[in-house]
Formats: C-alpha cells, structure tokens, sequence
C-alpha cells in the first residue's frame, strides 16, 4: 500500500490503465474512446493525404471496430474484413468493367442483384460476416455498376485503409474477451459463496430473494457462454474445457437454487444443523475454495488455488444417508453431496488455467 501511495498521479493514470479490472469496469467507456480516436485518424489520413472518396475508409472502420469491443474478436473480424474486401472489390471491378464494356443497365442490374443474392445465401453460416461484407464492399466499389473504373479502385483502396486502421486502434487499450469472462466468473462464484452458508444451515431465502440473486447469476452466466469461443482464441485453451467450466459452474447455480427453494422457511424445510458432517466435507472448505476461486480469477494467478485444491480434496462420504438422516433430508443430502462434488471439480479446472 505504501508503494501505491508513492506513486505520482500520472504513474498511477497509466497504472490504472494497465488494470484488466478497471478496464473491464470502464469497458464502454474506453470502446467509445477507441472508435472516436480511430475515426478522427481515419478522417485526418484520407483528407490530409486527399484521398478521393475518404469516408469510405471511416465507413469500413466503424463496421470492423464499432460493435466490436473484445480484442479477439477484431482480429478475427478484421482478417475476415480483408478477405471480403478483395473478393467484393475484384466483383465490383468486374462489374464495372462488363458495365464499360456492354453499356447495358439492365444486365449490370441484373449481375449485381444475382451477386447479391449468392451473397445473401451464405450470409446463414460459418462464414456469413465475410459473406455480408463481400456484399456490402461490392455495392460501394461498384455503386450502380456507371461508377469509373479510378472511382472502384479509389474506394477499394479505402475500404483497405479502413480496416488496417482498425487493426491497428484495437491494440490500444486492447479489451479482451477474457476479462469480462474472468470477473463475470468471479463475481458469480463471490455471490454463491455468500448465498451456499445461508442454504446450508438453513437461513432461509424468501421468494423475492432468491428470484433476484438467482437472475443475476443466470445473466452472468448467459453472457459467458457467448464469450467462450473468443476466450478460447485469446487463451489458447481448448474451447472443450472452458465447456466443461461453463458446465460445472451452471450444476452449481442449479443445485443451489434447489437447494435455496427445499429450504423455504417451512417448519418441515431440511436444514442441516449439526448434521453437515454427514457430507465428508466442512462448509468452510466449500466457501474457501469459492472465494479462492473468485480471488484467482480476479488477479489471474491461479498458483494458489492450486495448492488449496490439492490440500482440500473431497473426503469420504458420511454414513449412509438411509440409515443416518430423516427421510425428507435425504435428497437434499444427495444434492449437496453432488454440489461439493462440482465446487471441488471446478476449482480443479480453473487452477489448471494459465491467465496470465
């Protein structure tokens, strides 16, 4: 803390920057920054150099960069950028070259609305956003097929600047997709090791309480499944084990919502009390290891979690439940005994993780 106070507040600005945390947090804000700062360069270049037809290069950039914010994402945008716009700019050529050569509107017509809609057909698959922009290259480089040939080129060209210029803005600042992974993980893992201590010793959530904590841990949880391809890009993990993370972390919020909603406050609810040992676990060990594992995910090193993992392996189960527990207590023995299963397989994955 001492060495945080010595810093002078321009060392500290930067620090801040250099923060995944932060960035995460400010993420629209610094996106927004971004895409200005590229478009001012994009119009300083192509009016400075007097480029003819310029805005197409600020046009193309904003459709690279603008919806964009997770770094893995524009690279692969970018690259698929490219390839549409050779392919769209040597269609618009060709049609305004035929258009130069034939002089007949209704066959440009014609080609381009056919263009368009080969174009429109892959759109629906893997390689629809290459597909699109194809398509939408082709209409500027080739306008209504009358375009001069110097004007096609002029435009592909700055269709070309467009997306080297976005390539170039998202290093700055980079937001990558495992940042927003990372602390949406993180948060939800906190929240459950504050909510597990309340299920199992039989505090109960009312409806009202556990509709909010639960919605907000599902919304969390949808978002991540959108960013597991990009995460697995930016990593270089297997897309198969982050799968199996997002998996174990949704058994988890599914056996704890069971568990919050048996214990609902009736006097015939299943709690607990002084029978938790029958799990072959401590519940402190279970919060431990979900508040090691948020820890780990926020600071990116996971080296720590990885000695408690092995210091805390699940013990042997308690005595049979049929023998030892009331009948009305032995499901939700069974589903808690399944859910430090999962906490304790899930903090096996991510220890296994390389953040950094």
């Amino acid at each position: 803390m001492r060495r945080l106070g010595r810093r002078t507040p321009t060392s500290y600005f930067w620090h801040l920057l250099g923060s995944p945390y932060f960035r995460y947090l400010n993420a629209r804000y610094l996106h927004a920054i971004r895409v200005g700062v590229a478009v001012a360069a994009s119009i300083g270049l192509t009016a400075g150099l007097g480029i003819p037809h310029g805005f197409w290069a600020s046009v193309t950039l904003l459709v690279v960069i603008g919806g964009l914010q997770h770094h893995g994402n524009i690279r692969r945008k970018a690259f698929e950028r490219g390839v549409a716009t050779g392919i769209g700019a040597v269609l618009g050529l060709a049609l305004i070259g035929q258009h130069a050569l034939l002089g007949s509107n209704l066959l440009t017509y014609a080609l381009a609305s056919i263009m368009a809609g080969v174009c429109a057909y892959h759109a629906i698959g893997r390689a629809g956003y290459i597909a699109l922009l194809t398509a939408i290259t082709l209409v500027i480089v080739a306008g209504n097929g009358s375009n001069p040939i110097d004007v096609g080129l002029w435009r592909a060209a700055n269709v070309a600047i467009g997306t080297v210029l976005a390539l170039l803005f998202s290093f700055a600042l980079p937001l990558y997709a495992t940042y927003d992974w990372r602390f949406r993980l993180a948060d939800n893992l906190r929240e459950c090791a504050r909510l597990y201590p309340r299920v199992m010793i039989g505090t109960a959530l009312s409806a009202s309480e556990q509709v909010t904590a639960f919605a907000r841990l599902s919304q969390r949880l949808v978002v991540m499944r959108s960013l597991i391809y990009p995460v697995s890009r930016e990593l270089g993990v297997d897309a198969a084990r982050l799968e199996e993370i997002q998996r174990l972390h949704r058994s988890i919020l599914c056996g704890l919502e069971i568990l919050a909603a048996a214990n609902d406050g009736r006097d015939d609810a299943p709690h607990w009390g002084d029978t938790h040992e029958l799990l072959g676990i401590r519940r402190s060990v279970l919060r431990r290891l979900l508040l090691a594992m948020s820890r780990a995910l926020r600071s990116g090193d996971t080296r720590r979690l990885g000695l408690l993992v092995a210091r805390h392996r699940p013990d042997a189960p308690g005595p049979a439940p049929d023998r030892a527990l009331a009948y009305h207590m032995q499901g939700s023995y069974w589903l808690a005994q399944r859910l430090a299963e999962q906490v304790h397989a899930l903090a096996d994955e991510i220890a296994r993780l390389q953040l950094r």
